[in-house]
This record gives C-alpha cells, sequence and structure tokens, in this order.
C-alpha cells in the first residue's frame, strides 16, 4: 500500500468522523417545548418530542386550562385513532423526518376540529426555538408558530402517566438531556 493511498484513505476516515460528529452536534426536536399564547404570553401547552421507528411525534405533554376549560378534555372532533382520546398525552405531531435542523414529511392535528395538515418544523441552530408550520397543499400557504425549548427541571413538572408511556424507565427527575442525546437512538425509541 502506498503512502499517497494511505493518506488518502485517511483523509476520507478523518472527514467520515467529523462529519459524524457534526450531525451528533446538532439540537435535536427531542425534549419539552412550550407553545405561548402571542396575545397575553401566557403558556398555552407543552410538547414532548421523541423519536418512535426512526420518526419524531410531538405529544401534548401539560395544557393549561383557561377560566371555563373542562380538565378532562378529549379530542372529540378527531376522526382518526385519536377519536375520543384524551387531550394530555394525544400525539399532535406525527411522521417527522429529521433533516439537520429541518424536519419534514409530517403532519399536525389541529385538536380543535380535527382536521390533519401537513408540518414542516425547523430547529433554530442554538435549539432554543422551535417553528413549527402546519399547512394544506403547498408549504407556501402554511402558518407558523415559534415554540420555545423548556428547561431540563421542567421534566418534574409532568403528570407521572406522561413519563411512564412516553419516557419509560425514566423519572420525573431523569435528566433531559438524555432525552436529546441521540447517541443512544434506542433510548429514544417507544416500546413496540
Amino acid at each position: 500500500m502506498s503512502a499517497r493511498f494511505r493518506t488518502l484513505a485517511l483523509a476520507g476516515l478523518v472527514a467520515l468522523f467529523a462529519a459524524n460528529y457534526a450531525a451528533a452536534a446538532e439540537p435535536s426536536v427531542a425534549g419539552l417545548w412550550q407553545k405561548v399564547d402571542n396575545e397575553t404570553g401566557k403558556p398555552v401547552s407543552w410538547f414532548l418530542f421523541i423519536q418512535k421507528d426512526g420518526l419524531y411525534e410531538g405529544v401534548i405533554a401539560k395544557y393549561f386550562l383557561r377560566p371555563g376549560d373542562r380538565p378532562d378534555q378529549v379530542c372529540s372532533s378527531c376522526t382518526d385513532d385519536r377519536k375520543d382520546e384524551p387531550l394530555l398525552g394525544l400525539p399532535l405531531i406525527r411522521g417527522m423526518q429529521r433533516n439537520g435542523l429541518a424536519y419534514e414529511n409530517g403532519n399536525i392535528l389541529d385538536p380543535r376540529d380535527g382536521n390533519v395538515y401537513h408540518a414542516v418544523m425547523h430547529v433554530s441552530p442554538d435549539g432554543n426555538t422551535l417553528t413549527v408550520r402546519g399547512y394544506l397543499g403547498f408549504e407556501l400557504f402554511g402558518r407558523d408558530e415559534v415554540w420555545y425549548r423548556l428547561p431540563d427541571t421542567a421534566i418534574k413538572q409532568l403528570d407521572p402517566s406522561i413519563i411512564a408511556r412516553y419516557l419509560p424507565g425514566r423519572t420525573a427527575t431523569g435528566s433531559m438531556q438524555m432525552l436529546r442525546a441521540e447517541k443512544t437512538a434506542s433510548w429514544g425509541e417507544l416500546p413496540r
């Protein structure tokens, strides 16, 4: 084997490792996010994003009741497998495929009317904001919402049923950094 070939092979391996490291270093959607009411500035819902079968799913992890809201809300307008399921723990976003900081080819449910829209998402480079866009037909005709990453300590505020269902083997005091660490990809998978 020539010295030139060894040098080229070594350079190729270094480039491969560098590319894998850069991809792993990008922030992920996995973790807790908060949607805030644009008019009042108050929290509306928290969403927990997990990886399931290689795709990303966002579930309603906590919601904040407004005056007159029933605490036992269900998705009565849903027409798919989520029909009459409780809002707490409801998969709102499904089928997102990761492409760097972008997530594509998924869908988002509007539990108020049961409509399901195409969806795309984008995590900011610093990992602190998530832009969620739902649309009909063409992405151009959609609407954006910006959600904000919650601190790792927020997991303590989740209902134990959410932790048991979506973070099996974890406790409320478990680290959300573990949730976002995709190097342990099997951890992000839901049990079958």
